[in-house]
């Protein structure tokens, strides 16, 4: 009975996460009696989660799915995606994915073609299939994401913010605001450069300028073949920028 502790709750928040679809605002009375049922989170997180799912089911769902879209598909401090936040776009992305897949498969979790291993609806589905542990401390790995996404949510005024602090909650982490980088404008992100006067790669100067030069020293630290590891061995793999 112990090893089922907490397993509804994580697949609940998973649920409440994804997209505001007409199924799922069918069955939010349904997620909230598992996470009450429960009990993994306290009564004050629990509340202001009922206060999500009454604006998801009580304004107009157009409204519902675009706030959704505005929240977490229109800048990176408040993305879904883990590696996100550690990787950006850079090349490194793509070997944390595949190592977070081995993982996931280790434990007999398959992903769908469609799904990210990165998405925080998955690290949590994947999360409660895991001995009560082994699932704290694999979302305590990334326990500094969680915590600036929380930060970045609340600092919107987003209801969500609730959902991201009870999965904090149940990594056994504290919940407070941290200090967030704010995203650069849309125009600014996918605006083109002058023909011939620049590069369309960050961190590259225009001709004539200083080019800065970044060293990376790549740690060698071996690496436990758990499923905690699996964000630690992210963070470690980009090594010290000096």
């Amino acid at each position: 009975m112990k090893e089922k502790i907490n397993r509804y709750t994580l697949r609940a928040l998973a649920a409440l996460l994804g997209y505001p679809d007409a199924e799922l605002r069918a069955h939010v009375g349904e997620l909230l009696q598992a996470i009450d049922a429960e009990a993994a989170i306290p009564v004050a997180r629990r509340t202001e989660l009922h206060a999500l799912t009454v604006e998801l089911t009580r304004l107009d769902p157009m409204e519902v799915e675009a706030r959704y879209v505005e929240t977490f598909d229109r800048g990176r401090a408040t993305s879904l995606h883990m590696f996100e936040h550690i990787h950006g776009d850079s090349r490194d992305r793509g070997p944390a994915m595949v190592d977070l897949v081995q993982t996931y498969e280790k434990a007999g979790l398959f992903l769908a073609p469609e799904e990210l291993p990165d998405h925080l609806c998955v690290v949590l589905e994947f999360a409660s299939t895991q001995p009560p542990q082994l699932a704290t401390a694999f979302l305590g790995e990334m326990a500094h994401i969680l915590s600036a996404i929380f930060s970045a949510l609340l600092q919107r005024g987003s209801p969500y913010a609730a959902v991201v602090a009870a999965v904090l909650e149940l990594a056994g982490q504290r919940v407070q605001a941290v200090a967030i980088v704010a995203d650069e404008a849309m125009d600014e992100v996918w605006q083109e450069p002058e023909a011939f006067d620049g590069c369309s790669t960050k961190g590259q100067s225009k001709p004539g300028e200083a080019q800065p030069i970044h060293i990376v020293r790549k740690s060698t630290a071996p690496i436990a073949a758990t499923p905690a590891s699996a964000f630690a061995k992210v963070d470690r793999a980009q090594g010290a920028r000096i």
